[in-house]
C-alpha cells in the first residue's frame, strides 16, 4: 500500500498537466513571402501559370562551376566538415573581400548555413533575452523571427515611402537607443526596398555605434547588384577603427544564384563574437559539406561574371518601373539595387489583393503573385497599402505581369465598395 502512493501522486500530477508549445515560438511571425502560398498552390492546381513575384529566386542559371562542383562529388563517404567550413572555402571568402580592399583573413571567416543561420549566430552573439536590435523599417521581415528565436526584441527605426525611405537622422536615430539596445542591423543594397546606404549614412550608424558602446551588423548579400553609375556601395568593411563593432552577414544564395546550396558567413575582426560564433557552429556541427564545395567554386570564379547579371537585372527593374508607373494610383521609388521594390497600390488593404490574385483573377489563364507590405514592418498597420515586388524573372514575363495587376486593379477595387 505504501509503495503505490507515490505513483498515485504521479497520476495526479499528470493528469492536471495540460500539453503547451513555447510563448516564444508564438511570437515568431509567418513569413509574408510564403503565407500566401496555399492558395498559389490551389491557383496552380485550377491551371492558372502564375508569375512569382513575392519570393528573390532569381530565374538566372546557375553558374556551370557550381553546378559542375555538385556533380563531381565523388568521395565515398560524405563526412562532416569543420564546423567553421573547409578550410579553402574559408580562403575563398577572404579573398573575395581582399579583391574589394579589405583586409580579411580565413580566421575571421565563419561559413554558416546560408545568410539566415549567420543572421541568427549574430544576433545571439551579441544579444542576451529581452535586448534590442535597431532596425530601420521597412526591413528583411525574418528579422523579427531570428530575434524572437532568442527573446529579443526588434525595434523600428521609422522611414517610408513618401521620402524614398531615407534614414532619419543621427538625433532622431538615437531617441529609440535604450539601455537595452544592443546593435543596429542594416542591409545594403536593401530587401525590401532596393535602396542603397551612401558613405554619409554609413558614417551616422558608426557614429551612433560608437557614440552608444553598438555593434553594427551589415547583412551584405545584395552588394554586386547595384545598377546606377551615380551610386556607390559602402561595405562595413571599409570603416577604419570601427573593427570591434563589425559584424558582417553574407551568402551565396543571391550572388550567385545559388538559393538552395544554403552556404553563408559571418565576417569580423571582433574575436570575442567569433569565438561564440565557433561555440554555436560547434553546436549545429557543420555547414553541408558539397554546398562548401560548390560555393568555393562559385568564389574562384572571375569577377566579370557579375557584369552581364547585373546588366540583366538592371533592365529587369527598369520594365518593371516603366510598367507600374502606367497604372493609375501606384507610388514607388526607384531602387538603387538588389532585385525588390516597395510600391504603394491604391487599395485599403495590400493582401487582401495579394489574395484576390490568386484567388478570384487571372486573365489568360495567368496571375500574379506578390508579397504585402505590411510583413514589412513592426509598426502595426503601417504599409497596409504597399506590396514588395521581386523582378527576378526574364523581363517579358514582367511586362506581362505588370499588364496583369494593371487589369486586376480595377476589378478588385470595384468588388471591393
Amino acid at each position: 500500500m505504501h509503495g503505490s502512493e507515490p505513483l498515485k501522486g504521479y497520476k495526479d500530477f499528470m493528469e492536471q498537466r495540460r500539453l503547451t508549445l513555447s510563448a516564444r515560438g508564438g511570437e515568431v511571425p509567418l513569413s509574408p513571402i510564403r503565407k500566401l502560398t496555399p492558395l498559389a498552390d490551389d491557383a496552380k492546381t485550377r491551371g492558372t501559370e502564375i508569375y512569382h513575384l513575392n519570393i528573390g529566386q532569381p530565374d538566372i542559371r546557375t553558374p556551370k562551376p557550381v553546378i559542375d562542383a555538385y556533380r563531381s562529388f565523388n568521395a565515398e563517404v560524405l563526412a562532416y566538415s569543420p564546423s567553421l567550413g573547409i578550410p579553402q572555402l574559408r580562403e575563398s571568402i577572404a579573398g573575395y573581400y581582399q579583391r574589394y580592399g579589405h583586409d580579411v583573413s580565413p580566421r575571421e571567416v565563419a561559413v554558416t548555413v546560408g545568410g539566415s543561420e549567420a543572421i541568427f549566430f549574430a544576433l545571439s552573439a551579441v544579444c542576451d533575452p529581452g535586448d534590442e536590435i535597431l532596425v530601420r523599417e521597412p526591413f528583411y521581415a525574418n528579422y523579427i523571427a531570428f530575434a524572437a528565436m532568442i527573446s529579443a526584441k526588434v525595434v523600428p527605426i521609422p522611414s517610408s515611402i513618401g521620402n524614398g525611405f531615407a534614414l532619419p537622422s543621427h538625433d532622431e536615430i538615437a531617441r529609440y537607443i535604450t539601455p537595452r539596445t544592443k546593435a543596429i542591423l542594416y542591409i545594403s543594397p536593401e530587401n525590401p526596398t532596393g535602396i542603397v546606404y551612401d558613405r554619409a549614412e554609413m558614417e551616422t550608424l558608426r557614429e551612433l555605434c560608437e557614440r552608444f558602446g553598438l555593434y553594427l551588423i551589415a547583412d551584405e548579400v545584395y552588394r554586386e547588384f547595384i545598377y546606377d553609375d551615380h551610386v556607390q556601395f559602402t561595405s562595413i568593411l571599409s570603416l577604419p577603427g570601427f573593427e570591434q563593432h563589425a559584424i558582417l552577414i553574407d551568402s551565396v544564395s543571391k550572388r550567385f544564384s545559388s538559393c538552395g546550396a544554403r552556404i553563408g558567413c559571418i565576417v569580423s575582426f571582433n574575436r570575442g563574437v567569433m569565438e561564440l560564433v565557433d561555440k554555436f557552429a560547434q553546436a549545429r556541427l557543420c555547414p553541408p559539406t558539397v554546398g562548401q564545395l560548390a560555393a568555393d567554386a562559385a568564389y574562384r570564379m572571375d569577377p566579370s561574371y557579375f557584369t552581364p547579371i547585373r546588366d540583366e537585372y538592371k533592365r529587369r527593374r527598369d520594365v518593371l518601373v516603366e510598367g507600374l508607373r502606367k497604372i493609375p494610383g501606384v507610388t514607388l521609388n526607384v531602387p538603387e539595387g538588389a532585385f525588390y521594390l516597395m510600391a504603394r497600390l491604391p487599395v485599403a488593404d495590400a493582401e487582401d489583393f495579394c489574395r484576390f490574385l490568386l484567388a478570384d483573377f487571372e486573365e489568360g489563364g495567368k496571375t500574379v503573385m506578390l508579397t504585402p507590405g505590411a510583413g514589412f514592418y513592426s509598426t502595426p498597420d503601417k504599409g497596409r497599402d504597399e506590396v514588395r515586388i521581386a523582378y527576378v524573372l526574364e523581363t517579358e514575363k514582367i511586362r506581362s505581369a505588370t499588364s496583369l495587376l494593371e487589369q486586376a486593379l480595377p476589378l478588385y477595387r470595384k468588388q471591393s465598395r
